[in-house]
């Protein structure tokens, strides 16, 4: 690999702003149990963990950890592919009995169950 000069490391943005950048993260469930998640914007970032909450903490670790080094390095530091279009839809495979909990939470709170798995999605990524 070429050593980036002194101007091509002087003339991109600081530190700070790539860790801001808010990536997509691909999460599925492992066979062997537990989650797998990767950053596809980040080739190589991905980790593994027992829960949900678990593997989307380690996964943002990954990201800090991935934008650092590369940063440190000199590298190029890949933008979030912001330009598809999402219809706010997606068709999820579970196991049954994450699925019988889940509805069960959602019941507890008196919300649907569409509307709890988003609420719980979305704390899970701020």
């Amino acid at each position: 690999m070429k050593p980036k000069t002194q101007q091509q490391m002087m003339s991109r943005e600081p530190l700070e702003y790539y860790l801001s950048l808010a990536y997509s993260v691909t999460l599925d469930p492992d066979p062997e149990g537990g989650y797998v998640a990767q950053i596809r914007d980040l080739p190589g970032c991905f980790t593994q963990g027992e829960t949900l909450e678990e593997t989307m903490a380690n996964i943002q670790e990954a990201r800090e950890l991935w934008i650092e080094t590369a940063y440190e390095m000199g590298d190029a530091i890949p933008l979030p592919n912001n330009a598809i279009e999402y219809s706010g839809k997606f068709l999820l495979r579970m196991p049954k009995s994450l699925h019988r909990d889940l509805a069960q939470k959602a019941e507890l709170e008196a919300v649907s169950l569409n509307q709890y798995i988003s609420s719980v999605l979305s704390r899970s990524i701020s």
